[in-house]
């Protein structure tokens, strides 16, 4: 980076009234509101002065374009002074802020990418940097280009661990293109933050993670203007010492303000004196325009370069043709990468680290800072992004799969070893809750194939669908059922066996399809006939083919499942309106 010139003294007079405005407007959305964080907002003021008008590089009238640098708010509740930056620098009118939290206006509590400069969502408290790392290993590996990433965080969001899991990650991964600030203004919500303002535990705890870490005085433009612009061979950490409500007498470094807009007359004495503040200033700052080296990305139709290539009745476990699958789909698609938690070699996503070792991403045993890294990597349509490891260690990981959902983001996710179906590992093992939980997030389509040619348009489906998708694969091995050439579709079923007389309809996924089948042959040789259905897709369910099936065998309907009770596919069927199960079984394997 090149040597740092010192701002003149125009220059940082123009940003500390930037940041007097910031801190304006952020007490007159809040007041206006009658809720948010102006406390939160005024105490990163400075922070946000410098990064987006000297620090950054970005074109203001297009937030989303490739090559502008990236911002995450991590400690979204101080969304306000982010709305500011942004009417500060003519992207959207300053009257617009007075509808904060309102129901008819985008300007929400907490960032989400409705908002043109927003690409993830925050406001669940220590998740922003893992998105960082997502982004800045895009830019520094796949792009290889020259955009950089900023993260801001505040000190009470450092007690999570997903934040350590971070910055292990970046550390690791050397993202010399990769900044954090932190916030520390020493007041979390109902107590003191638990390292106060001890800035060197602070320094100290960022460089033990392998950090550039650097003090600074957070109110001091001087200071955050040197700091920002140093040489970096690592991610650097800028640990900002700073006042929560600064600015706001009645406020400044006090509990019990957390969360808690002004009163009409506090705030219009506050912006008074912060409007004195206010020097006359002749010079207007604003952003430099980022390199256009970020090259063109085209993700539109992903697919598979040929037809599934199995042989009827060849046994192979769904695990594995998912990643025979993935490898195959990278090898005609550039912008297909693979992220991992340390189980590649069960998952199977070490057939694409093989043929496509530039676009897999180890991420060792941190299933929340995974799930953050494959949100960040899909940001802006970059890339196509699958992220693997047992069904069940997705569970640890809830929160940001929820946060992925609300951040729009198109992610693949593949849990494999599901239900008991494992056997000898025992339950800690076990995807039980898997299909209850993916379910349940609104932009989620799970597939649950049942052989290899089903798991492989698992996969190229996924990488075309939007929203998440989870791909549920299981350990056992298992005859391929389905021809080459057969047609899958998200929310169509499989009829895979049925005769003019069936007693009842079955419908099984996995294993348990292949048990189903089995035990239809059984029963045929007693004249018991069963109708049997692979959902293919547990949501969207296709409604559609298991009523007509099921008004043909007088709506009995059995469900053989490998999950709990509670959110399987029995509790998908049975909420149709237009059936009642009769009598619904769960399969346990023993």
């Amino acid at each position: 980076m090149e040597d740092y010139h010192k701002p003149d003294q125009q220059t940082l007079q123009a940003l500390r009234n930037i940041a007097n405005r910031l801190r304006i407007n952020s007490i007159k959305a809040t007041t206006a509101a009658g809720s948010g964080h102006p406390t939160s907002c005024c105490s990163v003021a400075e922070i946000m002065s410098v990064l987006f008008f000297h620090t950054m590089k970005y074109r203001p009238e297009d937030p989303r374009n490739i090559n502008n640098d990236r911002f995450i708010l991590s400690k979204g509740h101080a969304a306000p002074i982010l709305y500011a930056v942004w009417a500060e620098n003519g992207f959207m009118k300053e009257s617009e802020l007075l509808n904060l939290r309102k129901v008819d206006s985008i300007l929400e509590g907490h960032p989400v990418p409705k908002q043109q400069f927003v690409d993830v969502a925050t406001g669940s408290l220590g998740q922003g940097l893992g998105a960082a790392c997502g982004m800045a290993y895009t830019g520094k590996y796949f792009d290889k280009s020259s955009y950089r990433v900023y993260c801001l965080l505040g000190d009470g969001e450092m007690s999570e661990g997903s934040v350590w899991e971070a910055m292990a990650f970046a550390s690791y991964y050397q993202l010399d293109n990769l900044v954090a600030i932190l916030d520390i203004n020493r007041l979390a919500q109902s107590d003191p933050a638990p390292l106060q303002h001890h800035m060197e535990k602070y320094q100290r705890r960022c460089e033990a993670f392998g950090w550039n870490a650097i003090v600074v005085d957070g109110h001091s433009v001087e200071e955050l203007c040197k700091a920002l612009s140093q040489a970096r061979h690592q991610p650097t950490a800028i640990i900002a010492k700073t006042i929560k409500g600064k600015g706001i007498p009645v406020a400044e470094d006090k509990m019990g303000w957390h969360g808690k807009p002004l009163p009409k007359d506090i705030a219009d004495g506050v912006i008074k004196d912060l409007q004195s503040r206010i020097l006359n200033s002749s010079k207007r700052l604003y952003p430099s325009m980022p390199s256009e080296d970020a090259p063109p990305v085209s993700l539109r139709n992903v697919r598979m370069p040929s037809a599934p290539s199995y042989k009827t009745g060849e046994k192979v476990a769904t695990r594995k043709a998912y990643g025979m699958a993935l490898a195959k789909l990278g090898r005609y698609n550039e912008r297909v990468v693979a992220l991992d938690g340390d189980t590649k070699n069960s998952t199977f996503s070490e057939i694409f680290k093989n043929e496509h070792p530039n676009r897999y991403v180890e991420c060792y045993i941190a299933e929340q800072n995974m799930v953050s890294v494959a949100v960040g990597c899909a940001t802006r349509d970059r890339n196509v992004v699958f992220a693997s490891t047992f069904a069940t260690f997705f569970t640890r990981a809830y929160d940001q799969l929820r946060m992925a959902a609300i951040s729009e983001s198109n992610i693949n996710l593949c849990g494999s070893h599901c239900g008991v179906s494992i056997g000898e590992d025992g339950p800690s093992q076990m995807g039980l809750e898997d299909l209850a939980m993916f379910r349940a997030i609104p932009t989620a389509t799970v597939f649950y194939p049942s052989d290899g040619v089903s798991t492989e348009k698992a996969v190229e489906l996924a990488a075309n669908t939007k929203g998440l998708c989870f791909i549920r694969t299981s350990r056992p091995e298992n005859a391929i059922l389905y021809n080459n050439n057969e047609d899958f579709h998200v929310g169509q079923a499989k009829v895979v066996h049925k005769s003019n007389d069936d007693h009842v309809t079955v419908i099984g996924a996995g294993v348990t399809l292949h048990e189903a089948l089995t035990a239809a042959e059984m029963l045929k040789k007693e004249r018991i006939n069963i109708r049997v259905i692979d959902p293919f897709t547990i949501k969207p369910l296709d409604s559609k083919t298991i009523i007509e099936h099921a008004r043909a065998t007088r709506g009995r309907i059995i469900t053989v499942e490998d999950h709990y009770y509670e959110g399987g596919y029995l509790h998908a069927v049975t909420t149709l309106s237009k059936i009642r199960c009769k009598k619904c079984i769960i399969n346990v394997y023993s």
